[in-house]
């Protein structure tokens, strides 16, 4: 693609598409909003990026928190893959227990323990399914259906 605004992307020999997609989330009000391009202009001029955290970060955890009542503390990362991957640690270091279950036919993360085929059945170890993944790095991980 070479360019995106609002719903439409163009690819580079000027087809319109319409995006279905939406960076898989992050544009969920669509791409470019003059709006949204204004305010990040105006806040680039301060920094764009501090490495620690700031106060437009506990502005926006406050105001996650206070639209999700169930929400107590909120965490920001890079990615989905960082996500999933501080869940995980997470889990493992609350239950102590070391086995997770990932669910056949969804995406958890670009990281070795959720690239797992089945075995034969939610009991079975998990199988790597991507070259490149060592079969240590998804022995813990138990593949079931999606419902």
């Amino acid at each position: 693609m070479d360019s995106v605004k609002g719903s439409h992307m163009w690819d580079i020999d000027g087809n319109e598409y319409i995006d279905y997609v939406g960076s898989w989330g992050p544009a969920i009000i669509g791409h470019a909003d003059d709006e949204v391009l204004a305010a990040l202009a105006e806040t680039m001029k301060k920094g764009t990026s501090f490495g620690a955290p700031c106060l437009l970060e506990n502005t926006l955890s406050e105001m996650v928190i206070l639209a999700v009542p169930s929400i107590e503390m909120v965490w920001f990362v890079n990615s989905g893959t960082e996500a999933c991957l501080g869940v995980l640690r997470l889990a493992r270091a609350y239950t102590g227990k070391e086995r997770i279950i990932n669910f056949e036919g969804c995406y958890h993360g670009h990281a070795d323990p959720f690239f797992v085929k089945a075995g034969s059945g939610v009991a079975a170890l998990g199988l790597p399914d991507s070259p490149g993944v060592p079969k240590g790095a998804t022995y813990e991980t138990l593949t079931a259906p999606f419902q």
